[in-house]
Protein backbone atom coordinates (compact mmCIF):
# COMPACT_ATOMS: atom_id res chain seq x y z
CA UNK A 1 0.00 0.00 0.00
CA UNK A 2 1.33 3.34 -1.07
CA UNK A 3 1.83 6.45 1.57
CA UNK A 4 -0.29 9.19 1.66
CA UNK A 5 0.50 12.03 -0.64
CA UNK A 6 0.45 14.40 2.50
CA UNK A 7 2.78 12.60 4.05
CA UNK A 8 5.56 12.09 0.98
CA UNK A 9 5.12 15.67 -0.65
CA UNK A 10 7.78 17.00 -2.36
CA UNK A 11 10.00 13.56 -3.18
CA UNK A 12 9.80 12.79 -6.85
CA UNK A 13 8.29 9.89 -8.23
CA UNK A 14 10.52 7.67 -8.97
CA UNK A 15 11.88 7.37 -5.44
CA UNK A 16 8.44 6.16 -4.31
CA UNK A 17 8.44 3.74 -7.61
CA UNK A 18 11.76 2.26 -6.33
CA UNK A 19 10.84 2.40 -3.11
CA UNK A 20 7.51 0.13 -3.86
CA UNK A 21 9.23 -2.14 -5.86
CA UNK A 22 11.96 -3.04 -3.42
CA UNK A 23 9.00 -3.74 -1.16
CA UNK A 24 7.62 -5.96 -3.69
CA UNK A 25 11.02 -7.60 -4.79
CA UNK A 26 10.38 -6.32 -8.17
CA UNK A 27 12.35 -4.89 -10.97
CA UNK A 28 11.66 -1.71 -12.76
CA UNK A 29 11.22 -3.71 -16.16
CA UNK A 30 8.96 -6.25 -14.21
CA UNK A 31 7.30 -3.17 -13.72
CA UNK A 32 7.62 -1.94 -17.45
CA UNK A 33 6.11 -5.50 -19.00
CA UNK A 34 3.06 -5.14 -16.47
CA UNK A 35 1.89 -1.88 -17.28
CA UNK A 36 2.59 -2.14 -21.01
CA UNK A 37 5.39 0.52 -21.03
CA UNK A 38 8.96 0.82 -22.76
CA UNK A 39 11.84 -0.10 -19.84
CA UNK A 40 13.52 3.16 -20.63
CA UNK A 41 10.86 5.00 -19.79
CA UNK A 42 10.26 3.00 -16.59
CA UNK A 43 14.43 3.27 -15.78
CA UNK A 44 14.56 6.88 -16.14
CA UNK A 45 11.37 7.68 -13.86
CA UNK A 46 13.34 5.26 -11.33
CA UNK A 47 16.48 7.39 -11.82
CA UNK A 48 14.96 11.06 -11.58
CA UNK A 49 15.55 11.51 -15.29
CA UNK A 50 11.99 11.72 -16.09
CA UNK A 51 8.57 12.85 -15.31
CA UNK A 52 5.49 11.38 -14.70
CA UNK A 53 2.65 12.25 -17.20
CA UNK A 54 -0.90 11.77 -16.96
CA UNK A 55 -1.39 8.71 -18.95
CA UNK A 56 1.37 6.83 -17.04
CA UNK A 57 -0.11 7.80 -13.57
CA UNK A 58 -3.45 6.16 -15.13
CA UNK A 59 -1.30 2.80 -15.16
CA UNK A 60 0.59 3.26 -12.46
CA UNK A 61 -2.59 3.88 -10.10
CA UNK A 62 -4.10 0.44 -11.71
CA UNK A 63 -1.36 -1.61 -10.91
CA UNK A 64 -0.36 0.52 -7.44
CA UNK A 65 -4.46 0.23 -6.75
CA UNK A 66 -4.03 4.01 -6.36
CA UNK A 67 -6.07 7.22 -7.35
CA UNK A 68 -5.97 7.79 -11.22
CA UNK A 69 -4.30 11.01 -10.43
CA UNK A 70 -1.69 10.10 -7.30
CA UNK A 71 1.26 10.17 -9.47
CA UNK A 72 0.57 13.29 -11.18
CA UNK A 73 -0.26 15.04 -7.43
CA UNK A 74 3.24 13.94 -6.40
CA UNK A 75 5.00 15.08 -10.00
CA UNK A 76 3.37 18.31 -9.11
CA UNK A 77 4.55 18.80 -5.36
CA UNK A 78 8.08 17.70 -6.64
CA UNK A 79 7.53 20.37 -9.22
CA UNK A 80 6.43 22.72 -6.97
CA UNK A 81 8.93 21.63 -4.44
CA UNK A 82 11.96 22.39 -7.00
CA UNK A 83 10.58 25.83 -8.24
CA UNK A 84 10.31 26.82 -4.71
CA UNK A 85 13.82 25.73 -3.62
CA UNK A 86 15.18 27.55 -6.77
CA UNK A 87 13.47 30.83 -5.44
CA UNK A 88 14.74 31.00 -2.03
CA UNK A 89 18.41 30.48 -3.80
CA UNK A 90 19.09 34.54 -2.94
CA UNK A 91 22.40 35.45 -1.67
CA UNK A 92 23.51 38.08 0.73
CA UNK A 93 25.29 40.91 -0.76
CA UNK A 94 28.60 39.48 -1.18
CA UNK A 95 30.42 42.41 -1.77
CA UNK A 96 29.85 43.24 2.20
CA UNK A 97 31.35 39.69 2.67
CA UNK A 98 35.29 38.59 2.26
CA UNK A 99 36.07 35.56 0.56
CA UNK A 100 38.26 34.57 3.24
CA UNK A 101 36.25 34.19 6.06
CA UNK A 102 34.95 30.99 4.25
CA UNK A 103 39.33 29.78 3.14
CA UNK A 104 37.82 26.09 3.91
CA UNK A 105 35.15 26.32 1.39
CA UNK A 106 34.08 27.47 -2.77
CA UNK A 107 32.98 30.84 -1.81
CA UNK A 108 30.64 30.95 -4.82
CA UNK A 109 29.20 27.44 -4.03
CA UNK A 110 27.77 28.62 -0.63
CA UNK A 111 24.28 27.78 -0.54
CA UNK A 112 23.20 30.65 2.27
CA UNK A 113 19.66 29.20 3.04
CA UNK A 114 21.05 25.55 3.24
CA UNK A 115 24.43 26.53 5.18
CA UNK A 116 22.47 29.13 7.47
CA UNK A 117 23.99 27.92 10.51
CA UNK A 118 27.53 27.17 9.67
CA UNK A 119 27.44 30.36 8.02
CA UNK A 120 26.07 32.79 10.81
CA UNK A 121 28.36 30.68 12.94
CA UNK A 122 31.39 31.62 10.98
CA UNK A 123 30.23 35.36 10.52
CA UNK A 124 30.20 35.97 14.03
CA UNK A 125 33.07 34.34 14.85
CA UNK A 126 35.30 35.83 12.28
CA UNK A 127 33.35 38.77 10.39
CA UNK A 128 34.06 42.41 10.50
CA UNK A 129 30.93 44.93 11.59
CA UNK A 130 30.24 45.35 8.07
CA UNK A 131 29.66 41.46 7.35
CA UNK A 132 27.62 40.68 10.59
CA UNK A 133 25.23 43.42 9.49
CA UNK A 134 25.34 41.81 5.99
CA UNK A 135 24.37 38.85 7.87
CA UNK A 136 21.41 40.31 10.26
CA UNK A 137 19.90 42.42 7.07
CA UNK A 138 19.99 38.57 4.93
CA UNK A 139 18.59 36.35 7.82
CA UNK A 140 17.16 38.79 9.90
CA UNK A 141 17.71 39.18 14.02
CA UNK A 142 15.07 36.90 14.82
CA UNK A 143 16.79 33.81 12.62
CA UNK A 144 19.50 34.47 13.80
CA UNK A 145 18.84 34.23 17.20
CA UNK A 146 17.15 30.84 16.85
CA UNK A 147 20.14 29.51 15.31
CA UNK A 148 22.79 30.88 17.54
CA UNK A 149 20.45 28.78 20.43
CA UNK A 150 21.06 25.61 18.38
CA UNK A 151 24.51 26.18 18.16
CA UNK A 152 26.84 24.38 20.42
CA UNK A 153 29.37 26.39 22.52
CA UNK A 154 32.68 25.22 20.93
CA UNK A 155 33.41 28.89 19.63
CA UNK A 156 35.60 31.84 19.49
CA UNK A 157 35.19 34.81 22.31
CA UNK A 158 34.19 37.14 19.66
CA UNK A 159 31.54 35.15 18.91
CA UNK A 160 29.61 35.90 22.25
CA UNK A 161 30.78 39.65 21.95
CA UNK A 162 29.38 39.81 18.62
CA UNK A 163 26.22 38.29 19.88
CA UNK A 164 25.73 40.62 22.46
CA UNK A 165 27.09 43.81 20.54
CA UNK A 166 24.59 43.22 17.75
CA UNK A 167 22.07 42.51 19.64
CA UNK A 168 20.99 38.53 18.50
CA UNK A 169 20.11 37.03 22.12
Amino acid sequence: MLPKLNKIKGIHPGTLLRWELNKRNLKGCELADTIGEHRQTISAILNKRRDINPKLSIKLSKEFKTDKDYFMILQASYDVKLLSESEIKNTPNINNIRRIIFWDTDFNKIDWNKNKKAVIKRILERGNKTEINEIISFYGKKNISKEIKSIKKSHLPSFEKNIIEHNLI
